[in-house]
């Protein structure tokens, strides 16, 4: 049998968009917050880790979708229920997606790494109460 190059490349990343959909039906509201949170800090991580290496077409990709979590995260936000939690987590992810634009034009990582760091903090308090 034969198989072009970036087979399993492509064969891997079929199957990891099949079981994060599986993960998504599964999941209550509150599991579908802590899978936000979960990829949002692996993409954090990996444009941090993409920037430190010189890969900035890598890192802007991961960025893009560190911000577009960002902002699902934040448009989720029921302001009228959450009160002032509601509020301040809005503040946190505004600064987060401050910190990656300004990433993405400078190529500093340690912009990114104060993002993942905001974020960490609220994703440990979200599996706390979880």
């Amino acid at each position: 049998m034969f198989y072009s190059p970036g087979f399993a490349g492509n064969a891997s990343k079929r199957y990891a968009a099949v079981h994060a959909g599986s993960r998504t039906e599964s999941s209550s509201p509150h599991g579908l917050v802590k899978l936000l949170f979960d990829e949002l800090l692996l993409a954090l991580e990996a444009c941090a880790h993409s920037l430190g290496n010189g890969d900035p077409i890598k890192a802007r990709d991961k960025n893009v979708r560190a911000l577009s979590i960002l902002y699902a995260l934040e448009t989720s936000l029921d302001f009228d229920r959450g009160g002032d939690i509601a509020i301040s987590l809005a503040k946190i992810y505004r600064e987060a997606r401050r910190l990656l634009v300004q990433s993405n034009t400078s190529g500093d990582v340690a912009e990114v790494r104060r993002a993942h760091a905001l974020i960490g903090e609220i994703a440990e308090a979200w599996n706390r109460i979880g």
